[in-house]
């Protein structure tokens, strides 16, 4: 008896110090992830019944392997991005999916009373799950705030990523952003602009340059850039590679009240179905007086789902441009202001004007996802979900 007890006290002990040898093997490999992980905090409940998903915060721990992503020459579709994240954040054995749905989306910049540099946002899209990501800041690199749809990363929008495989899945979050800002007073969205006629042709650039898909290049500006002009250097660095039947542009911004809109594209509207035919044409705000004398009379710009660039659809119908009618809109209220609001919240108003609720919904959006005004001089963040401006406890402050 006592020989069978010393036996089994043995494998228990031999059971115990494997378990943890294991579990200090796992916290070698996997702190930064785990710690990612256990971050997660749910913002904000679900209520289907308006079309809101559920809203989640999360804080990165580590880098996340941007420096690897980056030295290995980014990637050039969403399948080598999607082995990238896979054999960096899970070690190749869960596998990620990521995906890239139709978009509509509007954005100004503006300023405050006090002179506080602000770009606002929305993301027009149908009922999601979101999760606000902060990432911090290191030698090289800035600290920052972004917001990222869940549906991204094949997260089920009818119902909360409680699951463990979901919150894995949210681990791909920091190579997905929608918008943000960082610690230097830089921000940038991504807005779809559906290039390419009848059939959206996709942005497919192919040079000697590093590839870049269009959400890890809006990574780079934000983790990167101290300005607008680096964002633009960073953008001319690489060849854009946009997912799959998708075509985008963007707006950036800085704490100088500097901004640009980055598109690629071809001659015309018509002719705009090579994607890799296309190259970056910048136009900044106190240099915009060729598309337009709303433009050339201000120094705030406005960005919805159109290329912007004189002459591009004049071989196109008008319903190419997409969201020229909340462009519009923007302009005149934004105007109307001369560039100028009390504060975040009155801005926000503008950002209501346009909502999917407000506006006449004639695309396949369904809801206005997020609202979100960022102030580049305080470097905050007012942020609103699926239109709950009148609702205090749907209104959040991030800084």
């Amino acid at each position: 008896m006592k020989k069978t007890v010393k036996i089994i006290s043995w494998i228990l002990a031999g059971i115990l110090i494997l378990a943890v040898v294991l579990g200090i093997a796992v916290l070698s490999v996997w702190h930064n992830e785990i710690s990612t992980l256990m971050s997660i905090e749910l913002l904000q409940e679900r209520n289907d019944a308006h079309l809101d998903g559920a809203v989640y915060t999360m804080t990165v721990n580590g880098g996340f392997y941007l420096e690897d992503f980056i030295a290995q020459g980014g990637v050039s579709n969403d399948g080598e991005l999607i082995g990238f994240i896979t054999d960096h954040l899970t070690k190749g054995l869960i596998p990620l999916e990521m995906e890239s749905p139709e978009i509509g989306c509007s954005s100004f910049t503006a300023r405050t009373a006090q002179g506080e540099i602000l770009f606002g946002r929305n993301y027009d899209f149908s009922k999601t799950n979101t999760v606000i990501v902060r990432t911090k800041g290191s030698e090289n690199r800035h600290a920052t705030i972004s917001t990222v749809d869940l549906q991204f990363l094949s997260i089920d929008p009818e119902k909360n990523p409680d699951g463990l495989m979901d919150r894995v899945m949210m681990l791909a979050a920091p190579y997905a952003p929608l918008d943000g800002i960082n610690d230097a007073g830089v921000s940038c969205g991504i807005y779809m602009t559906y290039q390419g006629g009848e059939t959206t042709v996709a942005t497919d650039q192919d040079t000697e340059k590093p590839d870049f898909t269009s959400t890890t290049l809006l990574r780079l500006i934000l983790d990167y850039a101290d300005t607008v002009e680096d964002a633009v250097e960073i953008a001319s660095s690489f060849d854009l590679h946009d997912s799959a039947m998708t075509s985008y542009h963007y707006m950036v911004a800085d704490a100088t009240g500097r901004s640009a809109i980055l598109e690629w594209v071809g001659k015309t509207d018509a002719s705009d179905n090579d994607g890799g035919a296309r190259e970056l044409v910048v136009t900044y705000n106190d240099r915009d007086d060729h598309i337009g004398e709303n433009e050339s009379s201000s120094d705030f710009q406005v960005v919805t789902n159109f290329i912007l660039q004189p002459g591009y659809y004049q071989d196109s119908p008008a319903e190419e441009k997409k969201g020229v009618d909340r462009y519009e809109q923007l302009w005149a209220d934004v105007n109307a202001a001369q560039g100028t609001f009390a504060d975040e919240a009155e801005a926000m108003e503008l950002l209501k004007t346009v909502g999917r609720r407000n506006w006449k919904n004639d695309d396949k959006n369904g809801c206005t996802v997020h609202s979100v005004i960022y102030n580049l001089t305080d470097r905050t963040a007012l942020w609103v979900p699926n239109e709950n401006f009148d609702h205090p406890g749907y209104v959040f402050d991030f800084q």
